[in-house]
């Protein structure tokens, strides 16, 4: 931060997957943090958190506290003293309600976006995700300017309405908002395991003989935390940022991936033709039948199988100079986690 007074950055959702990690970089480049979880006093929220800062000797830059994004009530004071804000809370599933899963994108953005410019936080970053991008027209790459049109799936139209209305209000408000639009997230570091990694453990165990060819991008938690940072300090970003180094693969190719780099896991070696999917589906809702969690209900498969995960993230590297973990990190570090 060349020489100047050390700035606070506010972030929601500390901890959650990126906001631990966050967390993390911001103190080792010297930043104070001020971070939200719903409840202070459940170790689970907190313990990895607070882990960050005594590793570093550096937990009088660190404070937590209570709040969530669902009540209006409270932020403006929370967010006093602040330089900046890092909107990260949200829920991260692809099963979750509809209800759940659009309230919580689109009344957290409203109450926190409202809450930082009556505090006079003038620059945000904001965690949005490539479900906003959408992975249509397939055969095409996709940069910033391409949106999501399928709202067949509760996370992806909660990513992209929750973005839209960001937009919407840092032009009303008068805020700088950049906007970061990673792919799934990689990497340990986590308490409960996310969407993008939790098929690790079954991959690893060898529940799945076969796996589709769905499509898939990554990136390294580090990188998506470190890109945070850099379009806080970067004067001229703006805009939106997509995340996916390692882009246009697919879910058999990362499990083959994990098996190449652990042979002694059970991680499916074969992938399941495209005309075979519906049977997957099937075997999955009569799971369902018998109290199993549903993974892929028909909506996911129609959503993964009518476009590809063919991203840019030139914008990213020229803009932030973003530089990444390689493909085999991803795919290392998350697995370490579950062995």
């Amino acid at each position: 931060m060349d020489g100047a007074a050390p700035q606070r950055i506010f972030v929601t959702g500390v901890n959650g997957h990126i906001g631990n990690h966050i967390v993390r970089d911001l103190l080792e480049h010297g930043y104070f943090v001020r971070g939200s979880v719903r409840d202070l006093n459940d170790p689970s929220k907190t313990d990895h958190v607070l882990a960050h800062a005594r590793d570093l000797g550096l937990e009088d830059r660190l404070e937590l506290v209570e709040g969530d994004v669902l009540e209006a009530d409270g932020w403006e004071e929370l967010l006093q003293g602040c330089d900046g804000l890092f909107h990260t809370a949200t829920i991260y599933s692809t099963r979750g309600t509809a209800t759940m899963i659009l309230d919580t994108a689109n009344k957290g953005t409203a109450h926190l976006l409202h809450a930082a410019a009556t505090a006079g936080i003038k620059r945000i970053v904001y965690t949005s995700s490539t479900a906003a991008v959408g992975t249509s027209p397939k055969g095409t790459t996709k940069d910033e300017a391409v949106w999501n049109t399928d709202t067949s799936l509760p996370y992806t139209t909660a990513k992209t309405q929750s973005e839209r209305l960001a937009w919407k209000l840092a032009d009303e408000l008068n805020l700088d908002v950049r906007v970061i639009n990673p792919t799934a997230v990689l990497g340990g570091g986590f308490v409960r395991p996310t969407p993008s990694v939790d098929f690790f453990q079954d991959a690893i165990a060898g529940s799945y003989p076969v796996v589709p060819k769905f499509p898939m991008s990554v990136v390294h938690v580090r990188d998506v935390a470190k890109a945070h940072r850099r379009a806080f300090e970067v004067d001229e970003a703006e805009g939106r940022f997509i995340l996916a180094p390692h882009a246009n693969l697919t879910l058999a190719t990362i499990c083959k991936r994990i098996r190449t780099l652990n042979p002694s896991t059970k991680a499916p070696k074969y992938s399941l033709p495209n005309f075979l999917v519906p049977l997957a589906v099937f075997q999955d809702w009569l799971g369902g039948i018998f109290g199993r969690q549903r993974y892929l209900t028909r909506a996911v498969a129609k959503n993964m199988m009518g476009g590809d995960t063919d991203y840019s993230s030139a914008k990213a590297e020229k803009v932030l100079g973003m530089n990444w973990e390689d493909f085999d990190t991803c795919i290392q570090d998350t697995v370490d986690v579950f062995l």
